[in-house]
């Protein structure tokens, strides 16, 4: 089964964490050593080039041109869930990833506890994924659990329960670079299945704003409206009134982390001129009793 046009999409913020990975420690906004693994070859060979620093530096600066912003927005968002991952403060049963596309955050998490993770994504994503787990790394994990869903058309947690998993504690639940992509509709019926979810279960979830979808303010990013909005994405937040939306679905809003955030906590300690793109938001929320 051929991949769709989203599901293509996954490659990119990979290679960017490949790449991520080439900078001194001190310099890094996200540290992936498997990232460059997952890739398909081409964009293998690409990573492994981008030891040079003068092209890391020049892959960094055309995608600037072409998504202001875009390059430590992705890198931030996947540092700030990493964070929630392994945040020591809060207690975590098991994992579900939605829309993991080629994420190897199962496999860094498999390396150190044997932690349920259940990986969702669509049926020829799903395979894809298997067939570079295995290339990549021999076989996986037997924590890690792969499941072929069709979030526009099948209900999530009863294929969940269906593969094995067991809300039996605290889930925590992250959906990275996905509800863009689906309906209206679809993001509707997806927090209502969340809804299912065990009281003090976690969310962490990207958005992007509505007033950028709909063409209100395009943020200086008139390439990413073009490549991205007439074609892919369909969904999109507005930071003021998520709350109000969580709360309506069961789900108390913690905290938002957007471009600002991310200067103060990311960026700033690695003295890099980079700036994060204002149009897509990471949201992290906790389910109410």
């Amino acid at each position: 089964m051929p991949l769709n046009p989203a599901a293509r999409t996954a490659i990119g913020p990979m290679l960017l964490s490949a790449i991520e990975a080439l900078e001194p420690r001190h310099r890094r906004l996200i540290d992936d050593d498997l990232a460059a693994a997952f890739l398909p070859p081409g964009a293998r060979t690409l990573a492994k080039m981008a030891r040079a620093g003068w092209l890391r530096r020049a892959l960094i600066a055309a995608s600037e041109r072409s998504g202001p912003g875009l390059w430590a927005g992705i890198a931030c968002r996947k540092r700030y869930i990493d964070d929630k991952v392994s945040d020591p403060a809060s207690e975590t049963d098991a994992v579900v990833i939605l829309g993991s596309g080629l994420d190897t955050r199962p496999y860094r998490i498999a390396r150190y506890s044997d932690l349920p993770v259940f990986e969702v994504d669509q049926h020829a994503s799903i395979d894809r994924k298997r067939t570079t787990v295995e290339r990549a790394l021999g076989a996986v994990p037997a924590s890690v659990h792969l499941i072929g869903l069709d979030l526009e058309r099948e209900p999530l947690m009863n294929v969940l329960h269906t593969n094995g998993f067991r809300d039996n504690g605290r889930t925590l639940y992250i959906a990275e670079g996905l509800t863009q992509y689906l309906s209206p509709a679809a993001v509707h019926d997806l927090f209502e299945q969340l809804r299912q979810a065990t009281t003090g279960s976690r969310l962490v979830f990207t958005y992007v704003r509505a007033d950028f979808l709909d063409g209100t303010d395009r943020y200086d990013s008139d390439a990413v409206y073009r490549r991205f909005v007439p074609r892919l994405w369909k969904s999109g937040f507005s930071p003021e009134q998520l709350e109000e939306v969580l709360r309506g679905h069961g789900w108390r809003l913690i905290e938002q982390a957007g471009p600002s955030y991310y200067r103060d906590i990311y960026i700033r300690p690695t003295d890099r001129p980079l700036r994060a793109s204002p149009i897509e938001w990471t949201a992290l929320a906790v389910r109410g009793d």
